[in-house]
């Protein structure tokens, strides 16, 4: 073995890993056979994996999919929830410098059919079902060319790059070969030429790719390379408080970045134990990015830090603050702490950083930051000195013992109506605080003569009615009249349209407003 080749990959300690197949085999000779990951139902351990055996499941896998053709760049989606086996087609797609592209279990066929195009994934790992869904019917939907053609031959046309899909589960029809296929091919590789790909997995490789979305964009993939995931696990696994032997609930999708990285990853460095159930957070409740009900977010208040911004292009949460909430700033804490590795400035469009007190966009840079998004040039979401623009604007508050940052809200999520613009947070929050609202949306409709019609969905608390009359009354007693909106729909919790990220889809919640108004 070229051991010079292979120095940076070998980390005597989790915590000195610059790679991941380096921390996967430090993890495994830390813990062995103390468990690292379990999926739970109730009181019961559905199945689970030992630190051991995490290494070799996953040197198995990957010794398959280097037998089959899959080495450095190639891509390899994979749809599995949350559980042992999705920490193991991590590791094994990662661990030979494939690019590891995870897709929601929650994604339809539609859906499926763009990200399959877009990742250009050349190979596609399936849980065959997942809380009464079947994901190979589920990709049959969203591909019918499949019809007809074998795995490992795939030519199909609206996903050009993909060649073959495997799935455990029985009766697969020929288009999707079992999973054997893969762990059949395994014993031509060898351990040393497994040890000798691994040499070659550098920090600056790309190792996965994160398909996200916010409120009002479409899904994008965000490109992160070994080092950054490894610096961030590092600081993560401190800030989170994971240690040997601690039970970690992963409550977030580990296809998702907060799953991913504030869980799994720092989990496994660790040595914890990472703790799944199939079902994770994904309730309007606790709608990430909205204006939430006091005792939703009396329910979210844990011991710090209590998180600010973060975003999958930043491999998670960058900012903390030492308060939970400040007072009229109800979507997120006022943020006086930012993580290692990350430089931030409030700009105005012009790129200029703004003065304190001023609005202007949060822009990050740093090591952690993604290094760029798939098929879509820099420019579009970097500055030139190298910032990402996050499309969040904040004020920034100089203070005797030091700067703090506020968010005021999504620069994309701005109603401008008659002109002036209006933020949906403020007008939810004042709704929030009236007698019998739960929770409210505010969205912006297209109008000729205003430019946005403002609307609001509202959750009424449990057994109450809600009076829009009194309701409108009272909000033109305490906001300008441009910012009342101009009609309500009630809705109940199950209707609010949420995003994977538990994100509240914005754009689908103002279609359905259109629909309930007559406006279609």
């Amino acid at each position: 073995m070229n051991t010079e080749a292979a120095a940076h990959t070998v980390a005597d300690l989790p915590g000195d890993a610059q790679t991941f197949p380096s921390l996967i085999r430090a993890v495994a000779a830390a813990y062995g056979d103390a468990v690292a990951v379990t999926l739970e139902e109730g009181e019961e351990t559905v199945a689970c994996v030992t630190y051991r055996e995490l290494e070799a499941r996953s040197a198995m896998l990957a010794r398959g999919l280097l037998a089959r053709g899959i080495g450095k760049g190639a891509r390899v989606g994979f749809i599995h929830g949350n559980g042992p086996e999705f920490a193991v087609m991590l590791a094994a797609v990662s661990r030979i410098g494939a690019v590891a592209v995870p897709v929601s279990t929650m994604i339809r066929a539609n859906e499926l059919v763009r990200v399959l195009r877009q990742s250009d994934v050349q190979g596609l790992i399936l849980q065959r079902t997942m809380l009464g869904k079947d994901y190979a019917e589920r990709v049959l939907e969203a591909l019918p060319e499949l019809d007809g053609q074998e795995s490992g031959a795939l030519r199909l046309g609206r996903a050009p790059y993909l060649r073959w899909i495997a799935s455990d589960g029985e009766g697969l029809p020929p288009s999707i070969t079992p999973l054997d296929w893969l762990a059949g091919a395994a014993a031509t590789v060898g351990e040393d030429l497994l040890r000798e790909v691994e040499s070659e997995v550098h920090p600056t490789d790309q190792m996965v790719e994160i398909y996200t979305s916010g409120s009002m964009a479409l899904p994008k993939g965000v490109r992160h390379a070994h080092g950054p995931v490894c610096f961030r696990s590092h600081t993560m696994r401190e800030m989170m408080g994971h240690v040997p032997g601690k039970r970690v609930a992963c409550i977030l999708p580990m296809f998702w970045v907060g799953g991913m990285m504030m869980y799994l990853v720092p989990g496994l460095e660790a040595g914890a134990t990472v703790v799944c159930t199939e079902r994770t957070l994904s309730n309007s409740r606790f709608a990430m990015g909205s204006v939430l009900a006091e005792e939703d977010l009396a329910a979210m208040r844990g011991p710090k830090p209590w998180w600010g911004l973060g975003m999958s292009e930043t491999l998670g949460p960058y900012s903390w603050g030492d308060d939970f909430r400040a007072p009229g700033r109800p979507v997120c804490a006022p943020m006086d702490h930012f993580g290692p590795g990350y430089e931030i400035r409030i700009a105005d469009a012009e790129n200029r950083p703004v003065a304190a007190g001023e609005a202007g966009e949060m822009q990050v840079r740093g090591y952690p930051v993604a290094s760029g998004l798939h098929k879509i040039e820099r420019a579009e979401h970097y500055t030139p000195d190298g910032y990402y623009r996050t499309g969040d604007m904040c004020v920034m508050e100089d203070r005797p013992e030091g700067r703090r940052v506020h968010f005021v809200g999504r620069g994309g999520d701005m109603i401008k109506v008659s002109g002036s613009n209006v933020s949906p947070a403020e007008v939810e929050m004042e709704l929030q605080s009236l007698d019998g609202v739960h929770t409210a949306y505010v969205v912006g409709l297209p109008d000729r003569e205003r430019g946005a019609l403002l609307v609001a969905a509202v959750i009424a608390r449990d057994g109450l009615e809600l009076d829009f009359a009194v309701i409108e009354a009272e909000l033109r007693r305490r906001l300008s009249s441009y910012k009342v909106p101009r009609a309500y729909v009630p809705l109940e919790r199950e209707e609010i349209p949420l995003l994977h990220s538990n994100k509240v889809a914005r754009r689908e919640l103002a279609r359905m407003m259109e629909d309930r108004l007559g406006r279609g």
